[in-house]
């Protein structure tokens, strides 16, 4: 069964109807063509900056097929659907690139909104923010480097520290997960050590604050066993998403310009390997651990399912989540969640302007996966030979 459990294109697209389906395919087949998806971002950056009137275009295409609404109320249709076929949620409010202190105060309270939210709602066990969501870049980045910020910086930071633990707080206090995205290794460290401290004083009994592991970094695993050994001293429990990553082509150039070796894994097997054996490493020590494994990837699917059932890992035990981006990879989210397994899909949402360059992202990275692009379309094909369409 578990070889051909990715295979069942009824399932996978159980929610989709046959108009969605068609646009899935339609969707599919642009983002398989790199030139395509460098013309049309380019195009659409134009056009949102001109304040052409292609929000309804943009808005009844890709903005509908990969996010949830412009705001929380209106994706409930959307989380209440994937709830009813045994998929959760993570609200994403995907707004990026701010750099002011009000726009940061405006990211806490949305957050602590959708926690609260989350709190109401069974279909959201799961809340989620950026680090720079919280503060500027620039100061994240001489945190990491060791550099003694001034008095107004150093004024800065406390307030990045004050909005995590607002965050970590609530979370604690209504028992939703949490999980903080990875971002660049040049702002990273000081991200780790923040939330290393959040840990400890929230995941006393269980984890609530996750962090997460970009696997393309070779140096992930050792970062998470070192983590661990700290969490036996201080007596906290482990949270963390491992992704494959998102920003290898700026890491490798920053590298490459700056004369230092590149923290990225130097080809896809590699990351594949890290990925499994970081995978490995959390299931050995479960007790210790919890993860959320956001990936794309039918095998580390497969393995996770796979060490679960050999450690006597109940397929629904909390510690382990599988999570997948709305619109992608549903013969994953579908099919896991048909057998028993946590599952949550991630759903970004904001203003239609806001969210573009979330979904450029998401449109650049599809075209260099090549295999996954390929793989959707298939299954797109497979379904709708089955339904005749």
């Amino acid at each position: 069964m578990a070889a051909s459990i990715f295979d069942n294109t009824e399932r996978a697209f159980i929610l989709k109807s046959d108009s969605e389906l068609e646009r899935a395919y339609f969707l599919f087949k642009m983002i398989s063509k790199e030139p395509l998806v460098r013309i049309g971002t380019a195009m659409t950056r134009f056009a949102l900056n001109a304040h052409l009137p292609v929000e309804g275009l943009i808005r009844s295409t890709v903005f509908d097929h990969f996010c949830g609404g412009v705001n929380e109320e209106d994706c409930i249709p959307v989380l209440d659907k994937l709830y009813e076929a045994g998929v959760s949620s993570v609200l994403d409010y995907s707004v990026e690139g701010k750099e002011d202190e009000s726009q940061f105060d405006a990211c806490l309270h949305k957050v602590l909104e959708l926690t609260d939210f989350a709190n109401e709602k069974d279909a959201m066990p799961i809340s989620v923010f950026k680090p720079t969501g919280f503060g500027r870049f620039a100061i994240w980045e001489k945190k990491t480097a060791g550099v003694t910020l001034n008095p107004e910086e150093q004024k800065e930071w406390d307030k990045i520290v004050n909005r995590f633990d607002q965050i970590c707080k609530k979370a604690k206090e209504t028992d939703v997960a949490v999980l903080i995205d990875g971002e660049e290794s040049w702002m990273q460290d000081a991200a780790d050590d923040l939330v290393a401290d959040m840990m400890a004083k929230y995941n006393t009994e269980k984890a609530i604050v996750f962090n997460t592991l970009q696997c393309y970094r070779w140096d992930r695993l050792d970062y998470l066993k070192k983590l661990h050994l700290e969490a036996k001293v201080k007596g906290f429990k482990i949270g963390v998403k491992i992704v494959r990553g998102a920003y290898m082509e700026k890491e490798n150039d920053r590298a490459k310009a700056k004369g230092y070796p590149t923290p990225i894994c130097a080809n896809k097997a590699e990351t594949d390997a890290n990925f499994n054996d970081t995978l490995r490493y959390i299931l050995d020590h479960i007790d210790d651990i919890s993860v959320f494994l956001g990936t794309h990837n039918e095998s580390s699917c497969l393995l996770a399912m796979e060490i679960m059932k050999d450690k006597s890992i109940a397929i629904d035990d909390k510690r382990v989540w599988f999570g997948q981006l709305y619109g992608m990879s549903d013969h994953i989210s579908f099919n896991l969640a048909s057998e028993g397994y946590n599952v949550a899909k991630y759903i970004p949402f904001g203003p239609v302007k806001d969210v573009m360059p979330y979904l450029i992202r998401r449109a650049e990275e599809n075209t260099s996966v090549a295999g996954q692009t390929n793989r959707e379309l298939e299954l797109i094909k497979a379904e709708r030979k089955r339904r005749k369409i």
